[in-house]
C-alpha cells in the first residue's frame, strides 16, 4: 500500500513538474477584463503575461484580432502565437469585438471596438504593466484590418471612448490583412462609398509605424499586387514595411494546425519574432 501510495505521488510530482515547464515555455493566461459594454453587449480581452513575470517592470506588448470578415470568428484564433510572445517576454492580449452573426454589426462597429480596446490598455497600462511606447497591432485577415485600422484611421471612434488617449500601435504584424476596401477591394460591397474612412490603404499617412505583412500568393481575397502597394505607400511617406510572399499559399495559411507540419505557421511567427527583434522588442533569437 506504501509502495503505491509513493508511485501515486511521484506520477503527481512529474507530472506538475511537467506543467510548470510547459507554463514557462508558453506564457500564462493571467487575466480576462471587460474593455467596453456597448448596446448591452459586454465586449472582453485576456492578457496572457511573459515568463518570469516582474510586476515591477513593463513590457512590451503586442495585441491580437482575429480574422472572419467581421462576420464572425474566435478570439483563441491567435492563442498559439500569443502563447509564444509571451514565452519570448511580451505581454499577448486577445481581443473579442462585435461581428455580425453574432451581434448584427458593421465593419465600422468592429473598428470602433479595436480603438476602444487599445486605449484602455493604455489607460490601464500602469496596472498592468505595459509599455505604452512599445505596443503592437497585429491581426488576421478582418483582424488585420482592424490592427491597421486602430493606427492609420483618424475616424470611427466610440462616443464613450476618452478621445485625449491614442488608439495607434507603434508596430503592426499583419497576416494576409484586408488592407484595401475600396472598389475592387475585399469588403466593398459592404462598405461603399465610405470606403475612404476606413480602408487602411487609402490612409497612409507619414508617421505610420513599422509594418511586417505576410500573404499567400494563391490567396483568393487580397493580390499579392495589394501588398505591394501598400509598401510603396508606406516607403513613399518615409515608413519601414517589409512584405513576406509565401508560394502556393491561401487565405489562413498561417494559421496552426492549417498545414500537417505547421510550417507557414512556425515561418511566419519566426519572421516577426526576427522583426520586432529589429525594433527593439525583443532579445535573442527566436525560440521557434
Amino acid at each position: 500500500m506504501k509502495k503505491s501510495i509513493c508511485i501515486i505521488v511521484l506520477l503527481f510530482v512529474v507530472t506538475l513538474s511537467y506543467g510548470q515547464q510547459n507554463n514557462k515555455k508558453a506564457g500564462k493566461f493571467t487575466h480576462e477584463l471587460i474593455y467596453k459594454i456597448v448596446n448591452k453587449d459586454t465586449l472582453k480581452l485576456q492578457i496572457y503575461n511573459p515568463v518570469n513575470f516582474n510586476s515591477k517592470k513593463i513590457y512590451p506588448t503586442i495585441v491580437f484580432f482575429f480574422g472572419g470578415g467581421w462576420n464572425g470568428g474566435t478570439i483563441y484564433q491567435f492563442l498559439d502565437q500569443a502563447k509564444y510572445f509571451a514565452s519570448r517576454g511580451m505581454i499577448s492580449v486577445l481581443v473579442d469585438y462585435r461581428v455580425k452573426n453574432k451581434h448584427g454589426t458593421t465593419p465600422f462597429d468592429a473598428v470602433k471596438d479595436a480603438k476602444s480596446a487599445m486605449r484602455f490598455l493604455k489607460i490601464n497600462a500602469e496596472k498592468y504593466n505595459i509599455n505604452v511606447n512599445k505596443i503592437v497591432a497585429s491581426g488576421g485577415s478582418a483582424g488585420g484590418h482592424l490592427a491597421a485600422a486602430t493606427t492609420l484611421i483618424e475616424g470611427l471612434n466610440d462616443s464613450t471612448d476618452n478621445l485625449s488617449i491614442s488608439p495607434k500601435a507603434n508596430a503592426l504584424v499583419l497576416f494576409n490583412p484586408v488592407i484595401d476596401n475600396g472598389e475592387g477591394g475585399y469588403g466593398y460591397e459592404r462598405i461603399g462609398d465610405r470606403y475612404m474612412e476606413i480602408s487602411p490603404l487609402h490612409n497612409i499617412k507619414k508617421g505610420a509605424p513599422p509594418t511586417i505583412f505576410f500573404l499567400g500568393d494563391k490567396d483568393k481575397h487580397i493580390p499579392v499586387s495589394t501588398a505591394y502597394k501598400y509598401k510603396e505607400k508606406m516607403e513613399e511617406v518615409g515608413s519601414r514595411c517589409e512584405v513576406i510572399i509565401y508560394k502556393n499559399q491561401q487565405h489562413g495559411f498561417f494559421n496552426k494546425g492549417k498545414q500537417e507540419n505547421d510550417r507557414c505557421y512556425k515561418e511566419t511567427v519566426r519572421e516577426a519574432d526576427i522583426f520586432l527583434e529589429s525594433l527593439g522588442y525583443l532579445k535573442g533569437k527566436p525560440t521557434i
